[in-house]
């Protein structure tokens, strides 16, 4: 069976995880990725096969994975929640100019579409650079949003260097 898996934010490592993650997925095995942004424009481009990033064999990966049906990009950030077994947050966690403690506006945002979408058991998972503790608000908040949601928090932080992310991905 294959696992859907929906990313939220293209950067870099949404953007690389959900292309890796597509690659690791063959015939009816693995995984079906969609990857979600809010800005058109960029969406319009992966969509086009053109990869926003330089990073090696990116875009022949995404290209292919995208080909094979197993790759999608879209700006319907409720479509690809509902339809997900697992949801990647890897939205932008920039530092504070005068504090350099994590912004976690967009993490908590997408927490908040996650909430509004799930429509059945999902693992809602952060990718993004986030303080110890960020699971249990993300929790709190999508209980809030909708207290029937069935889902589970988890972490999988990685660092990927520019230049060998697909690499440090894939190994």
């Amino acid at each position: 069976l294959c696992m859907k898996l929906t990313i939220i934010g293209t950067g870099y490592v949404g953007l690389v995880s959900g292309v890796c993650f597509a690659e690791l997925g063959f015939a009816e095995l693995g995984f079906d990725v969609t990857c979600v942004d809010n800005d058109a424009g960029k969406v319009k481009r992966l969509k086009a096969g053109e990869s926003i990033i330089y990073e090696p064999s990116l875009s022949e990966l995404m290209i292919k994975n995208s080909a094979a049906g197993r790759l999608h990009f879209t700006t319907d950030t409720s479509a690809a929640i509902s339809a997900a077994d697992a949801v990647f947050l890897a939205v932008g966690t920039p530092p504070h100019p005068e504090t350099g403690e994590a912004d976690l506006q967009y993490i908590f945002a997408a927490a908040e579409e996650v909430a509004a979408a799930i429509t059945g058991y999902t693992v809602v998972i952060t990718k993004s650079t986030v303080p110890v503790g960020t699971g249990k608000k993300i929790a709190t908040i999508i209980r809030k949003t909708n207290p029937k949601a069935d889902f589970d928090i988890a972490s999988n932080p990685e660092f990927l260097r520019e230049g060998s992310a697909v690499s440090d991905f894939m190994n």
